[in-house]
């Protein structure tokens, strides 16, 4: 489990395929703290396990699903990426929870440069909109975001300098992909609603 705050912005440094899968390497700093062969480690919001270390690097696998799933496969080198390592028990609990299992891909619509901030809208299938609300939590690449604004299929952030600064977002420009985590307590709610309505079915 992971809270959204993220650490460091890694680097990709080398694509090696593997099967219908890719190994990814990328490198680091200040999750080198702890990291081990089999630790987990979200990657622009996806939980994926440390498969092997270097001196300034890891690599991580993805199969074909994920893929399919996240923007991972439309990394190329030399971009970056979002890096949080998982939360501690003892840890103070920032941001939201997050599973590092992304829903759907979304797509950068705009973004505006406001006079302390920056606004940027993203588009997603619309059968996901259920689990946004004004004011409620999203993961964006596996970065914890407060909803501004929500539409039928769309939803825009503001983001402060900081956050601008330190994650993958100063990168970000209309039509990239970025990975999208709805609030798992939203789907919860909306699963203990469907089993109490199959309850008092006549």
């Amino acid at each position: 489990m992971f809270t959204g705050l993220i650490e460091e912005k890694g680097k990709l440094l080398d694509i090696i395929k593997t099967g219908d899968g890719l190994r990814l390497v990328f490198n680091a700093k200040i999750v080198f703290g702890d990291l081990q062969i089999g630790s987990s480690i979200s990657v622009n919001g996806v939980c994926l396990t440390v498969v092997e270390l270097n001196k300034n690097s890891f690599a991580v696998d993805t199969i074909e699903e994920t893929l399919k799933k996240t923007n991972l496969g439309k990394l190329n080198l030399g971009d970056f990426v979002n890096l949080e390592r998982p939360l501690k028990a003892d840890a103070r609990l920032g941001g939201h929870f997050v599973l590092g299992h992304v829903d759907t891909t979304g797509t950068v619509t705009s973004v505006k440069e406001l006079s302390n901030s920056h606004f940027v809208t993203i588009s997603f299938p619309e059968n996901f909109q259920k689990y946004l609300i004004y004011v409620g939590s999203v993961a964006i690449d596996g970065v914890s975001m407060t909803v501004a604004e929500v539409n039928n299929n769309s939803f825009s952030v503001g983001i402060i300098p900081h956050t601008w600064a330190e994650t993958v977002f100063s990168s970000k420009k209309q039509g990239d992909t970025v990975n999208l985590e709805f609030d798992v307590l939203g789907k919860y709610v909306e699963k203990i609603m469907e089993g109490k309505a199959e309850n008092i079915r006549p």
